[in-house]
């Protein structure tokens, strides 16, 4: 018997955790967690909270950039994976049919009625991937199109989609695509005019920056696509199950029916990486015409039964505590609360977002004091500001966040759906005081903002 233990381990050489990082993963990590402030220790977590070796408390709203939705180590999700791993199923023998994928897969599709099947992966920008297969081998054609400012995920196929640049620089050459404005009709048929377009992929709302395609956008996208026979790809895998208050964000629109969705995060109950594409009949037929293309397209850990059996849990506990009735209820508190704060900060431009998906936008101010630092933060590097209001809700208060994108004055919110009144009042009161000191020119926060100065222009 091994005499492997996890805990000694952990106890031995968890205080190294910076200085593994730095010296084997990736060493810009702990660099920039050191130079924000953000390095700290948490020993434990629990719901919508991390606590540190001190017991001190830290409000996540974050989430995992949306993995946890229902909190970390939520107790259900917790025990059914004890039990499915102390059932010792015959797991991923690859020639047989276990019976936890196609109970997963009914529970997902009873929520997207139109669409008929599901294909497991293990993450997001896997279950893009398939889609993304699936439109140009249905369809016949290659061309993918997406919306400027779109985030679908960082391998290759998925970064084909993606429109920021930063993340496709020096990857070239990718597959072929082209972006369209979110919310323009008239981009988008132009480009279904040259015949060679698969599908458009789309974010109901972006993550980066938090906007939303304006209503009735999708359904005029989908009646385009399909007269040109090409796909509406809707990408859920941060706003699906529950975050915006509907269980998929394309739902908020009446007649959108999406001919793929793909789905992730918070699936997993923060647990076991899981990725699922649901689509139609007609194109899981296609795709899978005949036995001799049975594993035309599968996934080595795909459908594995602690995934399954998680996803399960997540949706079960969804159901039995009302998970997308409460998360539309706090978001539109918690959404409500900070827009009543526009008028009393000239910092403060807009509040945006459904559900628990809210961005929170920075703007120039009008006073002379403060325009003369907001310019000099802009002119070193757009996004500044913004940061300087997500370390002191860390440092100062314990509230984690971060800033939607790179570049943007905008934070964005994604906690835990479980997060309630009391989370509520806590980061208001928090994010108040953090914009009463910037706008009385703090100098704590304003000597933060000039230390970022001095590092946007040393990394130039």
């Amino acid at each position: 018997m091994t005499g492997f233990d996890l805990t000694r381990l952990l106890a031995e050489r968890g205080g190294e955790r910076y200085d593994l990082h730095t010296r084997h993963l990736n060493h810009q990590l702990p660099r920039m967690l050191h130079t924000i402030g953000f390095d700290k220790v948490y020993e434990r977590a629990e719901g919508a909270y991390f606590w540190d070796a001190e017991g001190q408390d830290y409000l996540d709203m974050l989430a995992g950039f949306g993995v946890m939705g229902l909190g970390r180590h939520h107790p259900v999700v917790r025990r059914t994976l004890h039990d499915v791993l102390d059932a010792q199923l015959a797991d991923l023998t690859r020639f047989d049919c276990q019976p936890l994928p196609g109970l997963l897969a009914e529970q997902l599709l009873g929520h997207a009625p139109h669409l008929d099947r599901v294909f497991f992966g293990n993450s997001g920008t896997e279950a893009v991937e398939t889609a993304l297969k699936f439109a140009r081998y249905a369809t016949g054609k290659p061309r993918i199109l997406y919306c400027t400012h779109a985030f679908h995920g960082l391998t290759t196929g998925s970064l084909s989609v993606n429109g920021e640049d930063g993340f496709r620089d020096g990857f070239a050459p990718l597959l072929p695509d082209t972006a369209v404005p979110l919310g323009d009709l008239d981009a988008l048929a132009r480009e279904l005019a040259k015949g060679d377009v698969a599908a458009l992929i789309v974010e109901p709302i972006q993550g980066k920056g938090v906007h939303e395609a304006p209503p009735g956008y999708l359904r005029a996208a989908q009646d385009l696509l399909h007269r040109h026979k090409a796909l509406l790809i809707a990408d859920e895998v941060q706003t699906g199950l529950g975050r915006t208050g509907d269980f998929f964000a394309y739902q908020h629109e009446d007649g959108v029916a999406p001919d793929l969705v793909c789905v992730a995060k918070a699936l997993s109950g923060g647990y076991v990486p899981v990725g699922a594409t649901l689509g139609k009949d007609w194109i899981f037929k296609k795709v899978y015409s005949s036995m001799d293309r049975v594993l035309v397209h599968s996934a080595s850990f795909g459908s594995n039964a602690q995934a399954m059996a998680a996803g399960l849990a997540v949706l079960a506990v969804m159901e039995d505590e009302q998970t997308v009735a409460h998360a539309r209820h706090t978001g539109d508190l918690l959404r409500g609360r900070l827009a009543e704060l526009i008028p009393k900060y000239e910092l403060l431009h807009d509040v945006r977002g459904r559900g628990l998906m809210i961005g929170i936008e920075f703007g120039r101010p009008t006073s002379l004091g403060l325009r003369s630092r907001w310019t000099m933060l802009q002119a070193a590097r757009k996004g500044l500001f913004a940061q300087m209001v997500v370390v002191p809700l860390l440092q100062r208060h314990r509230i984690l966040t971060q800033v939607s994108g790179d570049h943007l004055e905008v934070i964005k919110l994604i906690p835990p759906l479980i997060i309630g009144e009391r989370e509520v009042d806590r980061f208001v009161d928090a994010f108040t005081a953090v914009m009463d000191d910037a706008h009385g020119g703090g100098g704590l926060m304003w000597d933060f903002g000039r230390t970022l100065v001095k590092q946007a222009v040393a990394h130039r």
